[in-house]
């Protein structure tokens, strides 16, 4: 199993990224899968997840920003971010669970500038 992130980098506050997870190993469309994201010396923190039948959760605090959606003919989930803050600073990570395991890609870096 494989999950493959990107589309990380370094934007100015108030500007938007697409994160996207490929993931390889899995029958991708009967997943859930989630992003978390995780900054030095914080617990990870769960973003968002969505079904297999597209049914998308946000963690309260972030609800408004983010948008979690996937792409079953692309064995790939994606993360849209508007309106940036600094405080977004964090490695973004997708996971998803598979067999009864749990699989964590090694995500992608976003950095927010003030």
């Amino acid at each position: 199993v494989q999950l493959q992130a990107s589309g990380g980098g370094l934007v100015e506050a108030g500007g938007s990224l697409r994160l996207s997870c490929k993931a390889s190993g899995i029958n991708f469309r009967i997943n859930t899968l989630a992003w978390y994201r995780q900054t030095p010396g914080k617990p990870r923190e769960l973003v968002a997840s969505i079904t297999s039948d597209h049914r998308a959760n946000y963690t309260d605090s972030l609800k408004g920003r983010f948008t979690i959606s996937r792409d079953n003919t692309r064995n790939t989930m994606y993360l849209q971010i508007d309106s940036l803050k600094p405080e977004d600073t964090a490695v973004y990570i997708c996971t998803t669970n598979w067999r009864s395991r749990n699989y964590w890609g090694r995500g992608t870096l976003v950095t927010v500038s003030s």
